[in-house]
């Protein structure tokens, strides 16, 4: 487990908006893999964006909580690998995407699914893996 390692940065969302301490990290680096935990619609401060935001303003505030994350790790946009994108309403699916491949650049194996609700009932959770 020594090679195993937490990230926490001050400039992406808190790992979990609540009150209670939480199990869970920002990212864990491993010597050959960063885990991203799934990234929310919310500011550095853990301010959710208001229901009014577009779909493409959500997906923009979660690639930036990765971005920040995998920054703190030593890594980067263009290590990620492989990137799963959880959607409330598959009819955000072209929005989000637009946005997405704007972040995105190196086209890394993706997943997209529907899900009933998400945490703090934001429309869009996006996480991923990267290389250190």
């Amino acid at each position: 487990m020594a090679d195993i390692k937490k990230i926490f940065t001050k400039d992406a969302c808190p790992a979990i908006l609540t009150t209670r301490p939480t199990a869970q990290s920002q990212a864990i680096v491993t010597p050959t893999t960063v885990y991203v935990s799934g990234q929310i619609p919310a500011t550095a401060t853990g301010d959710v964006l208001p229901s009014s935001a577009s779909i493409a303003e959500k997906t923009a505030a979660c690639i930036a909580n990765i971005r920040a994350i995998l920054a703190a790790a030593g890594s980067g946009m263009d290590k990620v690998v492989k990137v799963n994108v959880f959607l409330t309403d598959m009819a955000h699916f072209a929005e989000m995407n637009a946005e997405y491949e704007k972040h995105f650049t190196t086209r890394p194996a993706r997943s997209c699914v529907a899900v009933k609700q998400l945490p703090k009932g934001v429309d869009v959770e996006i996480e991923c893996i990267a290389l250190p």
